[in-house]
């Protein structure tokens, strides 16, 4: 069975039921599934077919999920991309993918004017691939993993079936589409459960509470840096929310302790702690009904094997794991050995199963959800003339969990302001360093390895 089938459980079985909103109109299901044949059929007017790749970088809209859903039924691969990169970013994916289209808010309105709507698309395997998506490793290359409709499908039915998703559920998802998150988890999870859905373009803190009051969900996914916000919340408004919800889930970064207990205290509900990655969506999760544990990511989900090697690396396998790494052999053979995916995470597991983050082996810093790889920003600071060496390294902050600091060697003086309006004009946002420090030198081994644990004790130059 491939997703089009699986979707079809919702999308044509449901097709009277109001689906989505998005910007004050409802649609349903049937509608849902029309906009998305339409789509289809103007991406084949431009020459898409089964296995080429379509490049889409939008923020948060329906005609996201309709470019998705039109990929799905063509039997295109959907690639991703983050709205906040630069073109320095986007050219390597473009490269790399080779996509036949790339699609940006200015190539909307000529794929909108599509009429047609027959169902008239290829037969498809479950393992044919459904999306690539693009995540970097401690070398700062990009790489596109590749999931394939089984690993989505399995993944969705995990998650529908752990958490007790139906479609009597109200699911507010305010998380990017370009984002595994909220692409892997939120919209599969809405189309296979057939609940109804509130789309919004980004979550603002400012309005978060009238969205919820509003609304009213019972179902919301959200990284820890949304929780902090949501702990601003009055308490009045909390109880009111908290009265109508089923179920907050966290993940995309490692969610405090004392974060869960005060969002117990203030909303009346336990958030969901769970644990997955770009290359095989979830693995582990803590149990909706059952002990959900403070500072775990609780147990594997069914079908996926997890063990930790001598080193404490956990590794994973399943049907959830990525067919390996798009057009790079050599980093699907690091990546796995007899079947199983080295995630690169440490962890402890307590006798009872229980599965505890203490690490990573990279240097992956988490940003309010966002994966920076400070190989990729240090290969750029290298570039500026005047830089001789660079470090970049995460500092704790009480919002977004972790942000990248710079720790830079001069060749000659150069102001800070000047190297941050140059990691801005080609880096994302978020990877943009938060400050810039001057050292002496790097702390390195006796092979020459920067020492980065070392970096705070270097002392600035006077």
């Amino acid at each position: 069975m491939n997703l089009r089938q699986l979707f079809d459980i919702s999308l044509k079985n449901r097709a009277d039921q109001i689906a989505l909103e998005w910007e004050g109109r409802e649609y349903t299901f049937g509608e849902v599934d029309a906009r998305g044949n339409r789509m289809a059929h103007a991406l084949r007017s431009r020459g898409l077919a089964q296995g080429d790749r379509l490049c889409v970088q939008l923020a948060n809209r329906i005609e996201m999920i309709d470019l998705f859903l039109a990929c799905v039924k063509l039997g295109v691969i959907f690639v991703p991309v983050n709205i906040l990169y630069r073109e320095r970013e986007t050219s390597h994916i473009l490269s790399d993918a080779e996509p036949k289209l790339l699609v940006t808010e200015r190539e909307l309105p000529d794929l909108l004017s599509s009429t047609e709507q027959a169902r008239d698309f290829p037969a498809l395997d479950g393992d044919a691939p459904a999306a690539l998506v693009y995540t970097s490793g401690t070398t700062g290359a990009s790489k596109g993993a590749v999931l394939t409709h089984n690993n989505f499908a399995s993944n969705a039915a995990n998650l529908v079936a752990c958490w007790q998703i139906t479609d009597r559920d109200r699911f507010l998802l305010a998380l990017p589409l370009f984002h595994v998150h909220a692409l892997g988890n939120g919209v599969h999870c809405w189309l296979v459960s057939g609940c109804r859905m509130r789309l919004l373009e980004r979550f603002e803190h400012q309005s978060a509470t009238q969205q919820f009051l509003d609304f009213k969900p019972t179902l919301f996914f959200g990284v820890p840096t949304v929780y902090v916000r949501l702990l601003e919340t009055r308490p009045e408004d909390a109880r009111a929310i908290g009265g109508t919800m089923r179920l907050f889930v966290s993940g995309s970064a490692p969610l405090p302790a004392q974060v869960l207990e005060d969002f117990r205290k203030l909303f009346g509900h336990t958030i969901l702690e769970r644990y997955g990655m770009s290359e095989t969506l979830m693995n582990i999760s803590n149990p909706y009904a059952g002990e959900r544990r403070a500072g775990t990511v609780g147990l594997p989900l069914p079908g996926v094997s997890v063990r930790i090697d001598e080193s404490g690396e956990v590794w994973v396998k399943g049907p959830n794991v990525c067919a390996g790494y798009w057009k790079r052999e050599d980093a699907t053979r690091a990546a796995f050995v007899d079947g199983w995916f080295k995630t690169g995470d440490l962890a402890t597991r307590s006798e009872d199963g229980y599965y505890t983050l203490t690490g990573r082996r990279s240097d992956l810093i988490i940003s309010g959800g966002f994966n920076i790889y400070p190989r990729e920003i240090e290969e750029f600071l290298m570039e500026q003339a005047e830089v001789d060496e660079a470090a970049v390294i995460a500092e704790p902050h009480p919002v977004r969990g972790e942000v990248p600091v710079a720790y830079i060697v001069l060749s000659v003086p150069v102001e800070m302001s000047e190297l941050e309006r140059r990691c801005r004009e080609k880096l994302a946002s978020f990877k943009v360093p938060r400050r810039f420090e001057v050292i002496d030198k790097l702390p390195r081994n006796a092979l020459g390895k920067v020492q980065k644990h070392l970096i705070r004790r270097a002392q600035s130059p006077a």
